[in-house]
C-alpha cells in the first residue's frame, strides 16, 4: 500500500544550514498495516510524513501508494489518496460550522457540488453512525459549532473527517501531543477504533514509547534521516520501554542518556 525506496532529502543545501533530514529511507508497507514511527528530534519522522504528503519533493528516490507512483505528483494531486491528522487539534476542522456540516465537506472531498447546501436526512443517519464510534457523545451534538469543543474533541472529529472516504494511507502526525494524557489516551482508543473498523493502513508518528509499543502491529525507528529499526509480530508485543532503548542505543551506535531529551515513556 506504501513503498519509499531511496528517499533522500537535504533542506537549504550548500548552505550553513543545510540538513540531510532524510537519508536514503526504504520502507514497505502491507494493506492493512498499523505502522507506529518513534524517533528523537530532528530524526526525519516528520519530514517523512511530509515527503509522503507531497508537501514538498524529494532529492532522490521512490514513492508509491497503492501502487501508483506518486513521486513527482504535487500534494493536491495526492489528497484522494491521503487522510491526515496534524498535532494542532485546531487544524483540519472548520470552527465557525457545525459538526454535522464538517462532515459534510469531508463527504463530499473531490465530489461535484450543486446549488443546493445542506445535510440530508440520510447523510445525517450515517454521520451519527461515525461519530457513535468515538463514543465521545458527538452524535448528541451534531448541530453543535465545532469551535465549541475541547481539543480532544475536535481532534477526533479530524480523524473521523481525515477517514470518511477510506484512505489508501492515514498519516498521523503526532495527532495527539498537544493533548492532556487522559484525552490523549481516549483520541487513541478512537483511532484504534476507526482503523480496525475499515482496516486502514496507517502511518502514525509519535514521541512516545508507551504508545508506539501499545498500538499497531509493527513499529519502526528512526534516526539521522533514516529507519534504523523495524520491530513486529510476537518482538513486538512483548517489547518494553526498556527493550526499546536498548535496541535503539544497538542500532543507532550511541547511547541513549537520557529517554526524557530522546524519546518520551510517559
Amino acid at each position: 500500500m506504501l513503498e519509499l525506496q531511496g528517499v533522500y532529502k537535504t533542506f537549504n543545501p550548500g548552505t550553513v544550514n543545510e540538513k540531510h533530514a532524510l537519508n536514503g529511507v526504504n520502507l514497505k508497507l502491507e494493506e492493512g498495516d498499523f505502522v507506529t514511527v518513534i524517533g528523537g528530534n530532528g530524526a526525519g519522522k516528520s519530514t517523512m510524513l511530509n515527503a509522503i504528503a507531497g508537501v514538498w519533493p524529494v532529492d532522490e528516490g521512490s514513492i508509491s501508494i497503492g501502487g501508483t507512483d506518486v513521486t513527482g505528483l504535487p500534494d493536491f494531486k495526492r489528497a484522494a489518496l491521503i487522510g491526515r491528522v496534524f498535532q494542532d487539534p485546531m487544524t483540519g476542522t472548520a470552527a465557525t460550522m457545525e459538526i454535522e456540516e464538517n462532515l459534510a465537506l469531508a463527504a463530499r472531498r473531490g465530489k461535484k457540488r450543486g446549488l443546493r447546501w445542506g445535510v440530508s436526512a440520510a447523510e445525517r443517519e450515517k454521520f451519527r453512525e461515525k461519530l457513535q464510534i468515538l463514543n465521545l457523545g458527538l452524535e448528541d451534538r451534531m448541530t453543535a459549532k465545532v469551535g465549541l469543543l475541547s481539543g480532544g474533541q475536535r481532534q477526533a472529529l479530524t480523524l473521523l473527517m481525515a477517514t470518511l472516504q477510506k484512505p489508501k494511507l492515514l498519516l498521523l502526525d503526532e495527532h495527539t501531543a498537544a493533548l492532556d494524557p487522559k484525552t490523549a489516551e481516549k483520541v487513541l482508543e478512537a483511532t484504534e477504533k476507526v482503523i480496525q473498523k475499515d482496516h486502514l493502513t496507517t502511518l502514525m508518528v509519535t514521541h512516545n514509547m508507551r504508545d508506539a509499543i501499545a498500538h499497531g502491529n509493527r513499529l519502526i525507528m528512526m534516526n539521522d534521516g533514516k529507519v534504523i529499526l523495524d520491530i513486529k509480530g510476537e518482538e513486538k508485543k512483548n517489547l518494553t520501554v526498556a527493550d526499546l532503548m536498548k535496541q535503539f542505543e544497538l542500532a543507532a551506535g550511541e547511547e541513549l542518556v537520557s529517554d526524557k531529551t530522546i524519546l518520551s515513556s510517559l
